[in-house]
């Protein structure tokens, strides 16, 4: 069985990549690997990002290696938080803290159009790819629902009368960004 390093320590998201990537890969996170450093995350984009963490641990650990960097973009605040949306709110800032500072902003805002985009990048054997997934929504008033991590709960992707907080892991797995970019990642390795 081929083995992966996903470069993160975000539980969540390893248990959303782990549930599309379950046959025939294992999955091993940084946590598996006793790797306990933080990855820099230094790039003005998200494509830069998700490339840096997954450089970072093939060339420290010489291990194939992905990662994904996710971004929100908000219509009426000119794309934020975009590259910076898993520290919105500051360095060590949580989500409630990062969903507390949007929802002030948009405060008073009709434009609610946003859409969540992810980049992975998988490093095998020293060569780089890259899979995209992007998803539209629209940012809701107030919190709804319990379930997801990040902006979920403000997040109601197009069509759908439920946030991602509402919707079960493998309904959001269907529709997210995260979901469409990781399938792509799937089919390039089964076609291996």
């Amino acid at each position: 069985m081929k083995q992966y390093v996903i470069a993160t320590n975000n539980a969540h998201k390893i248990e959303e990549i782990r549930q599309i990537l379950n046959k025939g890969i294992e999955i091993l996170s940084l946590k598996d690997l006793n790797i306990r450093e933080d990855i820099p995350e230094t790039s003005k984009t998200i494509e830069g990002n998700s490339e840096q963490k997954a450089r970072y641990i093939y060339e420290k650990y010489n291990k194939n290696c992905f990662a994904d960097d996710t971004g929100l973009f908000v219509e009426a605040l000119n794309g934020e938080p975009g590259v910076y949306s898993a520290r919105y709110a500051g360095e060590n800032c949580s989500f409630e803290d990062n969903i507390d500072k949007l929802l002030m902003k948009m405060e008073g805002k009709t434009m609610r159009k946003a859409y969540f985009r992810t980049v992975i990048c998988l490093i095998e054997e020293g060569k780089e790819h890259f899979f995209e997934g992007k998803i539209e929504g629209t940012i809701a008033t107030e919190r709804y629902g319990k379930g997801g991590f990040g902006y979920d709960p403000i997040f109601f992707p197009k069509n759908s009368p439920l946030s991602f907080a509402e919707l079960p892991l493998e309904e959001k797995n269907k529709l997210s960004h995260r979901g469409i970019a990781t399938r792509k990642l799937a089919q390039y390795l089964m076609g291996k």
